[in-house]
């Protein structure tokens, strides 16, 4: 007869794949069907952390694979078949769901003798969305911090008038070398550089089958860039003429398109990298807040922008970039089918 884990294993194994498997406790697998799926990644997470054999357990749905830590005395294929076990009763109720909308009234009881199976189909998705709205809620709070301290910053600089005092101490800094470092890094920020950016990472392979994502990324880009420009026709602030200004530069100064665009843009994409890849979510966070506060500096050396400028263009594009991420989330809706 043979032995029917062994049969099973076989069967499916296409199903789970070891693609990691170096260090003796700790093994990665690719898992199919988990990419794209927040309501599996919760599942496989929720089941894997019940078992006693496993310490912890990390499903990535946009990567598809799951990263499995367990007691070192299990053997990979005791991992993988445990992980193939939980994708057969993910499947059934999946299958479950989807066929009661098909029941007639002749075999209703029936229906609700599957009753739980049922409702635990249909609750964790929801549960889950809950869940990933409440983390995305509290990862903003700080951000909304900024934006108020941001507020604050750019009103007391206008009533002390210090936006001359600071231009011109920056002034002392010009040399011909920092001065080419500066036109790049500002060039980095150019709103239509940066609107035929967001407009061709929609379009790139980080955002292969991502639809919503790569909209909202150019819906993120556009919305910055007419937010800004009519901002710039409302208030017609004068640009600073302190110095000649070693770039060209339109008539209207407040706030600031290279800032405001820049941290929609560049905000926007480190967030969804940063989902991507959460172990090195502290360095993407930290590299592109580098970015974001260089390009902002190199408008103020360069003289072509108040410092209220700056960060008035900080705060508005912040408040944009909440708004564009708060849509992505409230739209990721994992697939689920409910039993009326």
């Amino acid at each position: 007869m043979g032995n029917p884990h062994f049969h099973k294993f076989h069967n499916q194994s296409h199903w789970v794949q070891p693609i990691h498997t170096a260090v003796k406790g700790r093994v990665r697998y690719k898992v199919n069907g988990l990419y794209h799926s927040e309501a599996l990644k919760k599942y496989l997470e929720s089941r894997l952390l019940e078992e006693e054999i496993i310490s912890r357990a990390s499903a990535n749905s946009y990567t598809g694979n799951v990263l499995v830590i367990f007691h070192p005395d299990k053997s990979l294929n005791t991992i993988a078949l445990l992980i193939q076990d939980i994708l057969l009763d993910y499947r059934q109720k999946n299958s479950k769901s989807l066929a009661c909308t098909a029941v007639t009234k002749e075999n209703t009881a029936f229906v609700r003798g599957n009753n739980r199976n049922i409702s635990d189909s249909a609750v964790l998705p929801q549960i889950s969305m809950q869940r990933q709205l409440n983390q995305t809620s509290s990862q903003l709070i700080p951000v909304l911090g900024a934006v108020g301290a941001l507020v604050c910053a750019t009103g007391l600089l206008y009533a002390y008038n210090l936006d001359e005092a600071i231009l011109l101490l920056i002034q002392r800094l010009h040399t011909p070398l920092r001065d080419r470092i500066m036109l790049s890094i500002t060039f980095m920020g150019d709103p239509v550089v940066m609107l035929l950016s967001s407009l061709g990472l929609a379009i790139s392979p980080l955002f292969y089958n991502r639809r919503r994502q790569a909209a909202i990324l150019g819906i993120a880009g556009v919305g910055a860039t007419l937010l800004n420009c009519l901002m710039k026709l409302f208030f017609g602030r004068a640009r600073p003429a302190l110095w000649k200004h070693i770039i060209k530069v339109g008539q209207h100064s407040f706030p600031s398109g290279h800032a405001m665009v820049s941290i929609v843009i560049y905000g926007f994409t480190s967030y969804i990298l940063a989902k991507q890849f959460p172990e090195q979510r502290f360095w993407i966070y930290g590299l592109t807040i580098v970015l974001i506060a260089a390009i902002g500096f190199s408008r103020l050396y360069l003289g072509v922008h108040w410092l209220t400028d700056v960060t008035a263009g900080y705060a508005t594009g912040l408040v944009w970039l909440i708004a564009c991420i708060l849509s992505l989330e409230a739209t990721r809706n994992p697939r689920a089918i409910r039993c009326e």
